[in-house]
């Protein structure tokens, strides 16, 4: 399976993601891991990314097809991929179509997740993040099982940022 899977933030895309990648083997790319991880490798591709991110910048789209490009050629992607929120822009999009053309491969479709916006709000102001670890939590979905936790959402939401 070779998708590409586009929504808001907090539409599911993820999540989407991780449950389809158990039928068949495929592998879950997200950019922000993919940036993520090309940053914490020490990549020269993730020391350019990084420099940009740190300033908050976007990073610009030869740098994440160039790392994109990499993701993609690795053995893990042999069974296919869906791309988790890429591409971003037309750009990406146009690089991504040539770069898999060149290895006789495509993408079989895009999926567009559409959410109300009331949703995404509760999505997106549930959601938490552990300082030390990077374990994503939801305080409906998925509640952390500590005791900042269960002392009240101030205390637990100042511990975690």
């Amino acid at each position: 399976m070779k998708l590409i899977l586009l929504g808001a933030p907090g539409a599911g895309k993820g999540t989407v993601a991780k449950q389809l990648t158990q039928l068949d083997g495929s592998v879950q790319i997200s950019t922000g891991d993919i940036l993520r991880g090309a940053v914490q490798a020490g990549t020269e591709l993730g020391k350019q990314a990084e420099a940009y991110m740190k300033r908050g910048d976007l990073v610009p789209d030869a740098l994440i097809m160039g790392i994109m490009e990499k993701r993609l050629q690795e053995p893990d992607c042999a069974k296919g991929f869906l791309l988790d929120g890429f591409p971003r822009t037309i750009a990406q999009a146009e690089a991504l179509d040539k770069g898999l053309a060149e290895r006789q491969s495509q993408v079989q479709a895009v999926i567009n997740i559409q959410v109300s916006e009331h949703e995404l709000v509760r999505r997106l102001s549930g959601r938490r993040t552990c300082k030390d670890c990077q374990a994503a939590y939801h305080m409906q979905f998925n509640p952390p099982n500590l005791p900042l936790f269960r002392q009240g959402t101030a205390a637990f939401a100042a511990e975690l940022l």
